[in-house]
């Protein structure tokens, strides 16, 4: 599709300043955002809020990976000042995952405008549920400044994690392709997850601006948005698509691709051997995807330094193509050729696939070789559950 000819989309940024600017006059105003927070001349939404003589910006708040989305995943992130506007910039990735009061006091409304990935391992949605709860309990409103789920917002995949298993990779009441933008999983956290206002008597409304041309079957290169990476290993939106599958490959000590030109795509370890594990894997016959037989050597990472050998998940038809399986089957066809090789990572004590998929399940069944459909077949009864409850805050048709 041209570029010229893909419908118009105006995210929420573009709309709150073009229509709606009315909802932050004259208030006092938190922005959380990113190096993803423009609007479609690239123009930073900071440097909006911040030169927009209505509009009183106080402090920034800055997720995982920084304000310019340039540290690697999981470096905890300091509190700085912004040497431009001499303002705050207040870490919600460093020694708290949450604004304090202290940091909210003299704010009157706390927005959000950052561009998610649509899966529930990006800690961008954690960030999302655990500002809006902090606000909320201080009695400050919350506003949403809406973007596309850049993977469709018509697709839903995976399994609702166990709530002894929520984490900052893992929020609760979501399954792993949630299929709605962070407006609605605002919306869904405010009503279900009851993140409301404490005490009973505080007054903090949600606000979401929604977007305007933008429909749930799109993906993001449908619509005539820039793509900016929301993190340094989410180069592209094909990236994206693989993500919600691929990711989990992170719980297991296969390299998943980061250090090099195609993290979450290619796919290894120095003791694969990848034409037999490409073999394998494509007379599976998964839809959407084939398995080309690579050789990588990640400049960091795992594996740094070392020649990895395994696939390149190349995506065929990214409509039909179900990454969650498609991870899962990586998992269980690498444990099941190199049983005395492969093995599930750890951290302090606990197996890191576990917070990823949102149970042990996952783990033991592939441990006791249980053949894969027969998980991706229970975990479908979570999806299809969520996709009708998740009806009551779905913004666009």
């Amino acid at each position: 599709m041209n570029r010229e000819r893909r419908p118009a989309t105006q995210v929420g940024l573009d709309i709150l300043f073009k229509e709606r600017i009315s909802l932050i006059a004259d208030r006092r105003v938190g922005l959380i955002t990113n190096q993803t927070g423009i609007d479609k001349k690239f123009q930073s939404s900071a440097t909006l809020f911040a030169g927009h003589p209505e509009v009183r910006l106080s402090a920034l708040f800055s997720p995982e990976h920084g304000h310019r989305g340039s540290a690697p995943p999981g470096v905890l992130i300091p509190s700085t000042i912004n040497a431009l506007f001499q303002i705050p910039v207040h870490s919600l990735y460093g020694e708290r995952r949450a604004p304090t009061p202290e940091m909210l006091a003299g704010i009157d409304v706390l927005v959000f405008d950052i561009q998610d990935v649509g899966s529930r391992f990006f800690t961008y949605i954690s960030t999302l549920r655990n500002a809006m709860q902090a606000a909320m309990s201080n009695d400050v409103d919350f506003m949403v400044l809406d973007r596309p789920n850049p993977i469709r917002g018509d697709c839903v995949e995976g399994n609702l994690l166990q709530p002894a298993l929520q984490s900052f990779v893992g929020p609760a009441g979501v399954p792993i392709r949630h299929g709605m933008t962070v407006g609605e999983l605002a919306r869904l956290f405010r009503a279900e997850l009851e993140l409301k206002a404490q005490p009973q008597q505080c007054s903090a409304q949600l606000e979401v601006v929604p977007m305007q041309g933008w429909r749930r079957a799109m993906w993001y290169d449908e619509t005539d948005l820039p793509w900016v990476p929301p993190s340094p290993n989410m180069p592209t939106a094909e990236t994206a698509a693989l993500y919600p599958g691929t990711c989990l490959i992170e719980g297991t000590n296969l390299s998943e691709g980061r250090g090099t030109t195609r993290p979450f795509e290619w796919i290894g370890a120095p003791w694969i051997e990848s034409d037999r594990w490409a073999e394998s894997l494509n007379s599976l016959d998964l839809t959407g995807a084939h398995f080309r037989p690579i050789d990588f050597t990640p400049p960091f990472s795992k594996f740094a330094g070392q020649q990895c050998r395994g696939v390149q998940v190349h995506v065929t038809n990214r409509d039909e193509l179900r990454p969650v399986e498609v991870g899962i089957h990586l998992i269980a066809t690498a444990r099941r050729g190199y049983p005395d090789r492969f093995a599930f990572v750890q951290n302090e004590g606990r197996y890191f696939i576990d917070l990823l998929a949102g149970t042990d399940e996952l783990r033991l069944r592939l441990m006791d070789g249980e053949p894969p459909g027969e998980i991706i077949r229970a975990w479908e009864k979570d999806a299809a559950a969520f996709r009708q409850r998740r009806q009551p805050y779905l913004l666009y048709n």
